[in-house]
This record gives structure tokens, sequence and C-alpha cells, in this order.
């Protein structure tokens, strides 16, 4: 794919107050208002990506770009942040809407149920009731996909992607069991040192420390990445990984066989949170599903550097559900 063509796709940036919390919205084409538009200028689908921990849209840009170009151009791809994991910069107006179902405050709103209740609370109010639905998570963003299939069978939920899923055994895994100390028993010792480490530093500093690292990723990005060296963010996103630690422990096979046909599963053969194993369980509990074993070598974190073969794969698989729309 030419760089200058995807430089030329449009991305526009939203903050928006869901469930009383600042989200980020990162929404690839020119639809920005899904819910004003004229059903005649509507489009009829959208994809919807839910991204792993930490949920820092930006990262998912080129993603969404490669995908939006991979399907040709003709669907909007939107990505949104986990609540707690981005905070809107100074100058950035932040958006309310009346039909925010927020009469009744989510509790725990920061961890995994939380997170859960604040995607389906933005699909039931920032997406129209009729436009059909493409729902792709990464990482634990596949947890969230299942959950929104589980306890939203209204929304027109047609296909679900879930790339490199962490939907079990968490905790078991061989990163799980160096991540579950330190995010479950050894995160508190963090909170104080990185608030008075982080806090006081000035925002040109912090975009200098932030420009280096992306420099060193070899990433370019034209959305702040500032939300990687803030302490309210990082708290929260420590938080939710101790929860999927302790939580995500048995797979939801009772959602996984009832939707079964909407589901592609995508695992990885160096996934060192979803090993090779869990893919082999699941074929061997649900022969007769779409379940793929990774044979490029791509690793968890493909947003980074592989982004494109993703797209282009996922592209691929909508291909027949696409021609129908």
């Amino acid at each position: 794919m030419d760089s200058e063509i995807k430089e030329e796709i449009p991305v526009h940036e939203e903050f928006i107050l869901c469930c009383g919390i600042e989200t980020q919205v990162l929404k690839c084409g020119p639809w920005t208002d899904l819910i004003s538009n004229q059903i005649a200028n509507r489009p009829k689908l959208l994809i919807f990506i839910i991204p792993g921990n930490p949920g820092f849209s930006a990262f998912y840009v080129p993603f969404a770009k490669a995908l939006y170009s991979s399907t040709k151009r003709r669907f909007p791809v939107w990505v949104i942040s986990h609540a707690g994991h981005a905070l809107a910069p100074k100058d950035k107006k932040i958006l309310t809407t009346s039909d925010d179902p927020n009469a009744q405050e989510i509790k725990d709103i920061y961890g995994l149920r939380g997170q859960v209740e604040h995607k389906l609370a933005f699909l039931r109010t920032h997406v129209p009731k009729e436009m059909k639905l493409v729902v792709i998570g990464h990482s634990i963003g596949c947890y969230f996909s299942l959950q929104v299939l589980k306890h939203a069978p209204e929304l027109p939920v047609i296909r679900s992607f879930l790339l490199f899923p962490t939907i079990e055994r968490m905790s078991e895994s061989p990163r799980g069991k160096l991540a579950t100390p330190l995010l479950c028993w050894f995160r508190y010792a963090f909170y104080v040192p990185g608030y008075l480490l982080l806090k006081p530093w000035p925002e040109k500093i912090k975009s200098l420390v932030v420009r280096m690292l992306l420099r060193r990723m070899n990433l370019q990005s034209e959305f702040s990445f500032l939300n990687m060296l803030e302490p309210f963010c990082l708290i929260n996103a420590a938080y939710l990984g101790s929860q999927e630690m302790m939580e995500v422990v048995k797979r939801d096979n009772e959602t996984i066989k009832e939707h079964l046909s909407k589901l592609t599963f995508y695992y990885g053969t160096i996934d060192a949170w979803c090993p090779k194993e869990y893919y082999e369980d699941m074929k061997k509990d649900f022969p007769e599903g779409d379940i793929r074993l990774c044979e490029k070598k791509i690793p968890h974190d493909f947003i980074l550097y592989f982004y494109q073969e993703m797209a282009d794969m996922v592209a691929d698989w909508l291909k027949d559900d696409l021609s129908k729309i």
C-alpha cells in the first residue's frame, strides 16, 4: 500500500463524555456524526475497533487507515479508547450528548465490567440502531467484543474479529505469570512514585520524551501520545490489567457457541499472552468455528509494525459480507 495514499485518509479526533468519562474516539473516513447524518447519506455499516490494554487509540490509527483503504473506503472505521485511558488536551473541547445513558453512574467504570458498559453505552448512543456493525477486538478488546455480543443482542453485529484473543486463563499464560504479581500485588508501590515523577513534568518535556520513544519504535502519528506519560491513565491501565489477571479465567463458551457463525478467531504462534495450546483447545471445542492460527509469525502487538498485513487479512475475510451491503 502506497504510504502517500494512506496519508490522504482523513482521521477525525473527538473527545466525548461517555458515561461521564472523557473518551477519545478516532474516526477514519469522512463520516464524523452518524446520528445526525441524513439516512440517504449515511453509510450502512461501521467497523468498530476495541483496543487492548492500555487502550490508547492513537496506536491503532495506522491499522484503521490500512483497513479503511483495504475495504475500498466504503465504510467508516472508528477506534475508541478505554474509559480512563485518555485525557483531553486543555485546548480540546469535550463533546456531550443529552442521550448519554449516564443517569445511573456505572460502578467501577475503570474495571473490567465497567469498560464493557462503557463500550455498550457508546454504541447505543453514537451509532444508529439500524446500522450494521463489524466489531474488531484486539487482546482484551476481544473479551469486550464477546461481552458486547452477550449483553447487547439487539445490536446488528454481522461479524466480530478477535485478534490475538485474551479471553481465558490470562494469569496462566507465560506473560500472565510475570504480569500477575506486578499488576495484582505490587502496582500500588508504583502509584506515588509515578505521580511524583511524571505529574510535575511540563507538557513540552512530556512531548519531547514521547517523540523520542516513538522515534525509537519507528512510529509516526498525527495524534498525541501524551497519555503514555499521564499517571491517571497509566494507573487505570494497571488497574484494568489486575482485573484481567483475576477475572479472565474461564472461556465464555456459551456466548461463543451462540454467536459462533459471526466470529473469527486469530491466534499467534509466538504469543505469550494466548499461547498455541489455547488455539488448539479452541479448535477442539469448536471444530466448526472459524479459528485461525497465524502463519506469518505476527506478534501480539501487531499494531506497531504489522498493521498492514492484519488489515489486508481482515478485509479479505470480510469480502463476502461487504459484497452484500
